[in-house]
């Protein structure tokens, strides 16, 4: 009895210290410049929040901004706690400039590095975080205990404010400038229109093991990440883990984590941390680097050992990476693939072109999956459903192409979609396989597609068009990896699948946040179960308004 009052009131601690959440405008200088910046608890990148398996998390938000506000948290799964998951007009109203909202949620059957973010317009850009769920006191990690764990947040840095960057972009119809810098927990490091500018700087001790909880909060990019001098040990990706293995260089797209071990086996010395961007695709990106600086103590004035990002366009070192992670599959953390699927669904996305009187040349881009660009409600969806109100949405989304074509192909002449709040609706406890194939419309790109609500597991990847005969034939239904947020890659497929034993209404969207903006996205409707713990928690009392 001792014990467990001991351990909650640790938590108590933890929440005292970390709450209210206060969202507010901040004067942050990078590149030698300053600008107001929406940051939270006045910093940037914001607070962590560290809990423990099965704790239960009551967050207040403060929102002492202009703007409406909603926070994610990317990859909690929120069983049965849908009004907590956070992305504006799906499970919540936003919450408005002066007003506050509770959420309320408990960390259930996951342990590892997650994140939290902004979740309407373009504000994760500066309102973000890590989110750290140690494992339960009588699970250890399976993986030899570092000396000191270290959160390292990879970004974008915009010198003009974001939002007005969004608001030209939607007003022309055509792609948002690019960023002006990547950061390193906030830094860009110094580069060559701020040579003053600082980087962040990791000190660590010889001949000792260090766990690095790697989060990629960058809004259009994916990301290499690499230290001179040293290799790398992946252990877990999006908080679940994965059979160990060595690499010189990590691919994260945004909104994955990694966790990886670092060995210090060199005697001193600096040593130089950087991130890069990875595009095979001819999309406009910023080519430019992010330094940061890994020091042994005691060392000083020595210079530092830097190390060569890989090409932009580096295909063989991110397929290399993916192709790598495996789930542990172990006795305590076992793949629990679905076998027997009752939902087999195959989403094209794609990009587009649909008429716009007032934009740039007539017409705006847009993204779809299976040519329906998603049109955000003025209200929340998850409300609409848990009322049984009518005339905000359909749940008609299309689980098959209406049109099939050579997707990888020459692409048709139409290039206009369909507009609407389209869902489809899962009973509770269905299981369920989607192929996600990329197209060459307007160009082939990767997605990095993110479930809300689940995880899933990656069965299966390929170039090309998918081959339902031949291609099923290789999926890796054994240990594939776990994950809430995976690559549809550029010009190939990918095939994923889940257990739909969550009620609520979970968006599923492209993480590139231009392609969010364009509409690539949708939601799933899962029913409620038999009983009360298979249903989704009435509302609650403070929940926003629209």
């Amino acid at each position: 009895m001792l014990g467990k009052l001991a351990e909650w009131l640790k938590i108590l601690v933890v929440l005292a210290f970390l709450w209210p959440v206060l969202v507010m405008m901040t004067n942050v200088t990078r590149l030698c410049s300053t600008k107001p910046t929406v940051t939270v608890n006045g910093k940037f990148p914001g607070p962590t929040i560290y809990a423990r398996e099965d704790d239960t998390l009551l967050i207040k938000v403060v929102n002492q901004v202009h703007y409406n506000l909603s926070i994610h948290w990317h990859g909690v799964k929120q069983l049965r706690t849908c009004w907590a998951d956070g992305p504006a007009y799906i499970a919540q109203c936003p919450i408005q400039p002066g007003k506050s909202y509770v959420y309320n949620f408990t960390v259930t059957e996951q342990r590892g590095t997650l994140f939290w973010h902004a979740h309407i317009l373009w504000l994760r850009a500066t309102v973000h975080g890590a989110v750290v769920i140690l494992p339960k006191h009588t699970l250890p990690y399976p993986f030899s205990k570092p000396k000191k764990e270290v959160v390292i947040i990879l970004g974008e840095w915009w010198k003009s404010d974001v939002e007005a960057v969004v608001d030209e972009a939607t007003q022309s119809g055509l792609p948002p400038n690019i960023s002006d810098a990547h950061t390193i927990n906030g830094l860009t490091g110094p580069v060559s229109t701020c040579s003053s500018q600082e980087g962040f700087n990791f000190l660590v001790e010889p001949g000792k093991k260090y766990l690095l909880r790697i989060i990629n909060a960058a809004l259009n990019e994916e990301l290499f990440f690499k230290i001179a001098g040293h290799n790398l040990t992946v252990v877990e990706v999006d908080a679940a883990y994965v059979k160990p293995f060595e690499t010189e260089t990590i691919l994260t797209a945004p909104g994955q984590t990694t966790n990886v071990i670092l060995s210090t086996n060199h005697k001193n010395g600096k040593y130089s941390m950087v991130t890069s961007p990875y595009m095979d695709s001819p999309i406009l990106v910023n080519n430019k680097a992010a330094t940061a600086t890994l020091q042994y103590i005691g060392t000083n004035n020595s210079s530092t050992t830097y190390t060569v990002s890989p090409p932009r366009n580096a295909t063989s070192i991110a397929f290399n990476f993916m192709d790598s992670l495996k789930s542990l599959n172990s006795k305590k953390y076992p793949a629990k693939v679905p076998i027997k699927i009752n939902h087999s669904l195959f989403f094209i996305i794609s990009l587009g072109l649909n008429p716009c009187a007032t934009c740039y040349r007539g017409f705006r881009i847009v993204a779809a999956i299976n040519n329906v660009t998603f049109v955000m409600p003025s209200v929340s969806l998850l409300s609409t459903h848990f009322f049984n109100k009518s005339g905000v949405f359909t749940d008609d989304f299309p689980g098959n192409p209406q049109n099939a074509f050579d997707y990888t192909g020459v692409p048709p002449e139409n290039l206009r979609t369909m507009e609407g709040t389209k869902l489809y609706r899962l009973e509770y406890n269905s299981n369920v396989q989607i192929i996600l194939q990329d197209t060459g419309l307007l160009s082939p790109e990767n997605h990095p597609m993110h479930l809300h609500g689940f995880n899933f597991f990656v069965v299966g990847r390929g170039k090309g068009n998918f081959n339902p005969k031949e291609d099923s034939k290789k999926f890796n239904l054994v240990d594939p990896v776990e994950r809430n947020t995976i690559n549809a890659p550029s010009g190939g497929w990918v095939a994923i699948r889940f257990r739909a034993n969550n009620p609520g209404v979970w968006f599923f969207h492209c993480h590139l946040e231009v392609h969010t903006t364009w509409g690539l996205k949708m939601a799933f409707v899962v029913n409620n179960g038999n009983g009360p713990n298979e249903s989704l928690l009435p509302p609650p009392k403070d929940l926003p308004k629209c």
